[in-house]
């Protein structure tokens, strides 16, 4: 089977590092086609060995794109086309019926309740939304959680199927040497107490609140591995605390892989590693893949929301808890903790059953049904990358339109 995925950007992000996890154990052969700039995560992708290629589209209402990529579709002679984050599901659908695929499933990556990747849930792409929707053949969710919220929005309860997110358990495995490796080089004492957070460096994150309730705890520190608008902001806090020293900022941070390309300096399962617990204060996720991978690495995982843990029984993430969003509440529970003492828990069974093999297996299967075609053995491919506008995309190196 030849899959073409198309996605809105490579950077570093949730649903850009679920792609490229996925697609190294999905049996098909891939394509990628990012509508926007290419980043750390397009040249993991190329590292693994699969096509990517840059459509250079200059805004959202860049609608020169369509055209092009309804003639790749063709030319590639895809199977089926998948397509990820909100942009790119709207031109991506459009685009590959126009190409006359009917084969087109969108996974739903970022859905919440108020908003959807940063854009208010206004009506009019609410309607927008559920008028591209209409032109695939399902929408992948990747919780309970955001499939109830798309049939609240009208999507049928026979287009919605839930294949949640996944992460390679053995990659957080916690390794004592990697935690002495990573506080070494953060300068940070053995026996100083951590606490940490993954992920983007949005308002939405609420990372301002996680400083502040950190801040307050004497010898402290506070490690966050993420890159965003925030960044200088949260320094500029850190400063008025008086924490600036004990606050770092660690930037992008590469989760999917080591060293074989498109990472950062730092790599997560390392900056989990040097952590005592870990806090997610974001106040809205479709998921909760920072809590799923802290959970892995045997943290004590604090969280406002995340459906990947709230969507189980209890007993399914013993180490997880949830918390309210105010700092006083927060800095007391850390205290509890930090007086408590540093210690690893057991994984919890949570971790094996968001394995990524399992959520690959069950995107196989519903490929398999939108296609009518039964499994096989995929053909093998040839890692390149190509302008758009090539028409023999196989041997050039990754360029904008």
């Amino acid at each position: 089977m030849k899959v073409a995925h198309i996605i809105t950007g490579l950077g570093v992000g949730g649903a850009e590092q679920q792609l490229r996890l996925l697609l190294r154990h999905l049996p098909a052969r891939c394509d990628v086609f990012t509508l926007t700039a290419p980043g750390a995560v397009a040249e993991g992708i190329l590292a693994d060995g699969h096509r990517v290629t840059h459509l250079g589209m200059g805004g959202n209402c860049d609608v020169t794109v369509l055209p092009l990529l309804v003639q790749l579709i063709r030319d590639g002679g895809y199977d089926l086309v998948h397509t990820h984050l909100y942009r790119a599901c709207l031109y991506g659908r459009l685009a590959a019926r126009l190409a006359g695929v009917r084969a087109v499933i969108a996974t739903e990556h970022s859905l919440g309740e108020k908003a959807i990747e940063g854009r208010p849930l206004n009506l009019g792409v609410r309607a927008l939304y559920l008028a591209a929707e209409r032109l695939g053949s399902s929408t992948v969710a990747v919780s309970d959680t955001v499939a109830r919220r798309l049939r609240c929005w009208g999507v049928p309860a026979s287009r919605v199927h839930t294949v949640p997110n996944g992460i390679d358990a053995s990659r957080f495995r916690f390794d004592p040497a990697l935690r002495a490796a990573t506080r070494a080089r953060l300068g940070i004492p053995e026996g100083a107490f951590v606490v940490g957070g993954v992920g983007r460096l949005v308002p939405g994150k609420h990372f301002e609140t996680l400083l502040r309730a950190v801040s307050v705890l004497p010898d402290a520190r506070l490690v966050l591995a993420g890159d965003g608008p925030e960044r200088d902001s949260l320094h500029a806090i850190a400063s008025v605390l008086g924490a600036v020293d004990r606050v770092h900022l660690l930037g992008e941070c590469d989760g999917t892989v080591a060293a074989s390309g498109g990472g950062g300096e730092w790599e997560i399962p390392g900056v989990l590693a040097a952590m005592d617990v870990f806090v997610s204060p974001s106040s809205e996720e479709s998921f909760g893949l920072a809590v799923l991978e802290a959970l892995a690495a045997g943290l004590p995982a604090l969280y406002v929301t995340c459906p990947a843990v709230d969507d189980l029984a209890p007993e399914e993430a013993p180490g997880a808890r949830r918390i309210g969003t105010g700092v006083p509440q927060l800095s007391a529970l850390l205290r509890e903790y930090q007086k408590a003492g540093a210690g690893r828990l057991p994984v919890p069974p949570v971790v094996e059953r968001y394995d990524i093999a399992r959520s690959a297996e069950r995107l196989m299967a519903l490929y398999h049904s939108a296609t009518g075609t039964t499994p096989q053995l995929p053909a093998p491919a040839t890692p390149a990358v190509a302008p758009a506008s090539a028409p023999t995309p196989s041997t050039l190196p990754l360029t904008t339109r």
